[in-house]
């Protein structure tokens, strides 16, 4: 298991039970959540209408939730113990600078999985009935949360230690999510994923690829940070309510990087300090796009079918033309994955 891979799989577990807390959601009907007056000129989510619930409902719908939570976070941190940190001796506590690798794609990775993290938590209390502050508080900063719990094994561990890049990152993955609840009662601005798997006409390339990332597909996704794209997507409508914009319309901003193979440069030294791979005439480079994109949970639909399947999927960027500036040059991309 990698480092990439542990830190990723905790998010998607529990993204896949929020997942599931959304699809309980939709089989209650005509179902109202309390709404401060400061926030009642604000637009409703189709998930911000929880039923008025007895406080019985209410107290087995939280047991329920903190069940879930311990269960399902307890067993993945379990089972992360035997699988990764097994692997190598406990040390005192101690920081490791990670900052200046991956051009900070690997930063991203951790705002996104705290982000969704949070996401997830806070719609699974959100489902219990539970004060509004309080869900987004208690829910929202889960993912810094469960990311930090991470972190603090890392800094006991001989093979890491605790990065202040990435707990910076989970922090601000979490306040992404805490601010726009705050302000808007809506996820205006949604954090996204995307991928694609990275192919070299040239052998040695291909090979030191497979050495850093795996060769299958899902490995790749994982861990191919030259592959991967982060964005931050804007739906429009909220912010041009006059104007004749349709409510899924938005506009994505991503970042990802190019050329790396290689935490900090593109050599690779054997035991004995020798060079066995070098490649440092490959530019390490950024990109930056932008491009249109669509919100799902924006599509009206009574199907709960596909509300609950365009839940899952508002997590990743839709493959839609782009632009991308990078090296000092725009590229068009007629899809962008």
């Amino acid at each position: 298991m990698s480092a990439v891979l542990k830190k990723i799989i905790i998010p998607f577990v529990l993204s896949f039970v929020f997942c599931n807390a959304f699809a309980q959601d939709t089989l209650h009907k005509k179902i109202i959540e309390p709404v401060p007056e400061s926030q009642k000129t604000l637009k409703m989510t189709s998930f911000s209408k929880i039923q008025h619930l007895t406080q019985e409902k209410k107290k087995k719908r939280t047991w329920l939730v903190a069940g879930a939570n311990v269960l399902g976070y307890g067993g993945a941190m379990i089972g992360l113990s035997k699988a990764w940190y097994s692997q190598y001796e406990k040390t005192k506590f101690h920081t490791f600078n990670d900052f200046p690798e991956w051009k900070q794609v690997d930063k991203l990775g951790h705002l996104y999985a705290a982000y969704i993290e949070s996401r997830g938590s806070m719609e699974m209390w959100r489902w219990t009935g539970m004060d509004r502050k309080k869900r987004i508080w208690i829910g929202g900063m889960s993912g810094a949360m469960y990311q930090t719990v991470i972190e603090i094994l890392d800094g006991y561990s001989s093979g890491w230690g605790w990065s202040w890049g990435d707990f910076g990152a989970n922090i601000i993955g979490s306040g992404t999510l805490v601010a726009q609840e705050l302000a808007w009662n809506d996820q205006r601005i949604k954090i996204k994923f995307s991928f694609h798997k990275k192919n070299y006409d040239n052998a040695a390339l291909n090979q030191r690829s497979d050495e850093l990332f795996g060769s299958s597909w899902p490995e790749r996704m994982l861990k191919d940070y030259n592959g991967q794209t982060y964005w931050a997507s804007i739906n429009l409508k909220p912010f041009f309510k006059n104007a004749k914009i349709p409510d899924w319309l938005s506009v994505a901003i991503g970042y990802g990087a190019d050329g790396m193979f290689g935490a900090r440069e593109n050599v690779k030294k054997d035991e004995n300090g020798n060079v066995v791979f070098d490649r440092t005439d490959i530019k390490r480079v950024r990109q930056w796009y932008v491009s249109p994109d669509i919100d799902l949970t924006k599509i009206k639909t009574n199907k709960k079918g596909l509300k609950f399947l365009f839940t899952v999927l508002s997590a990743f960027k839709f493959p839609l033309p782009s632009l991308e500036l990078s090296a000092g040059k725009l590229k068009f991309h007629a899809l962008h994955f």
